[in-house]
């Protein structure tokens, strides 16, 4: 039964990976940029539209937390290898999106870089806890 004043638990994560040397602006960019993917892709996240008390209503937002992490340049590749690894499904932003202004130039700039290569500074991943854990292991909470 479920019960409204209980917790609700998630057997999934959302999490976000950001480059620690990232400026402010860039990480609220790069996240906000990342955790759309998800919320295109995978609709079963999203919770149902807000509404206010005067009837007024808003755009659904994700049913769980997003958790925001960072790590080293050196740490982006390796946890995104995790992730491939895993064949968990990610988004992901280099460095080379803070120069274009658009989702073509975006998609065009990583075409250009092979796997390998990628000048990371941050992915997002949904997946099963116990693998976005281990994916994101030696990494540490966003303060």
């Amino acid at each position: 039964m479920d019960n409204e004043n209980q917790p609700q638990r998630f057997d999934t994560k959302i999490a976000v990976l950001l480059r620690d040397d990232l400026a402010t602006w860039q990480r609220l960019n790069v996240t906000a940029f990342l955790v759309s993917g998800i919320a295109a892709t995978l609709p079963e996240v999203v919770g149902e539209p807000y509404e206010d008390a005067d009837a007024t209503r808003y755009l659904p937002m994700f049913r769980q937390p997003v958790l925001v992490f960072e790590g080293s340049k050196e740490f982006m590749s390796v946890a995104h290898g995790r992730a491939l690894s895993r064949q968990i499904p990610h988004s992901v932003f280099t460095a080379d999106l803070f120069a274009t202004g658009n989702d073509r130039d975006n998609r065009a700039a990583v075409r250009a870089v092979r796997r390998d290569e990628l000048d990371l500074v941050g992915f997002a991943l949904h997946g099963p806890k116990n693998a976005v854990d281990k994916i994101l292991k030696g990494s540490r909470m966003h303060p």
